[in-house]
């Protein structure tokens, strides 16, 4: 059988080996993975550490390797949205399973674990703010997975069908498609201090999350009625922006992907806390501890 080989045009590697956007080399890749927005926020992560073995920045992706409890480990930054995780995960898995000096895909599959620790918005009233919510399952509102063969295998498509209906969903948005998290990294790090909440990856933060500032909303009811949603005693607990296409991406690549977010703003009760950071510390911590 002959391999598989990626043509210069569809993955880009640096003259310096590197892969295009992330920068980071073959050699340099650990199997569990650390994934923050906020480049300032991989400082933090990494001061956990026991030991730096690198540094690398290019554009909003900085990435610090080293050692945690005596194993291998590094924090990357993704920033904001969809379109980046897109990059974000194929870069990864192209370092795991694509050979960069031939360009053939690798015989051997290497399966990594990503877990991304960031920030949401809650839109159940009774989620306390800096409750740590994890998406078990997470409703993509930006349409990557559609983009890719095997959408359907990996999504939940009566969750799907049920919340499309229930929404009334305007055929002008990108189709959402609903996907799990890892079931054991779920339960491995996910125990009784966190929740387990079906979270939604909205494609921008102003008016796709129904925030209306001069511009009015197409649908301003829309989170109002996501919040009356119900399947099979499940509920929307929270919005963020890239938790769907990790764990869809990831599903679609043979990973393990989940992501873990505090809650710093309710949505339904109108609060939140701007002075989160401490609560970040501890959920990093916890995270540290058990991927």
């Amino acid at each position: 059988m002959n391999k598989k080989i990626i043509p210069p045009s569809e993955l880009i590697i640096n003259p310096d080996g590197t892969v295009f956007h992330l920068h980071l080399l073959p050699e340099q890749l650990t199997d569990r993975i650390i994934l923050v927005g906020d480049p300032g926020r991989v400082d933090m992560v990494a001061s956990f550490f026991d030991t730096r073995t690198f540094e690398v920045q290019s554009r909003e992706f900085r990435t610090i390797g080293g050692t945690y409890a005596g194993k291998p480990i590094m924090c990357l930054s993704h920033g904001i949205g969809p379109d980046n995780i897109d990059i974000v995960i194929n870069e990864l898995d192209a370092l795991a399973n694509i050979d960069f000096k031939t360009r053939e895909v690798k015989d051997n599959h290497r399966q990594l674990t990503m877990v991304r620790i960031g920030t949401s918005g809650a839109l159940q009233p009774e989620l306390v703010l800096g409750t740590p919510v994890i998406a078990e399952k997470s409703i993509g509102f930006d349409g990557v997975l559609n983009y890719y063969a095997g959408r359907n295998e990996v999504a939940d498509l009566e969750f799907e069908k049920a919340f499309c209906e229930h929404t009334a969903w305007n055929p002008l948005w990108a189709k959402p498609y609903v996907v799990d998290a890892d079931p054991e990294l779920v339960e491995r790090i996910g125990r009784d201090d966190m929740v387990r909440g079906n979270t939604i990856s909205a494609v921008g933060f102003y008016g796709p999350q129904g925030r209306e500032l001069r511009l009015p909303l197409a649908n301003p009811t829309l989170n109002r009625s996501i919040e009356e949603f119900r399947f099979n005693g499940r509920k929307v607990t929270n919005y963020e922006m890239e938790s769907a296409p990790l764990q869809g991406l990831g599903k679609l690549m043979g990973h393990k992907a989940m992501t873990v977010c505090s809650i710093i703003a309710n949505r339904m009760n109108n609060d939140s806390n701007p002075n989160y950071k401490n609560g970040i510390k501890d959920l990093i911590a916890t995270v540290l501890d058990r991927i």
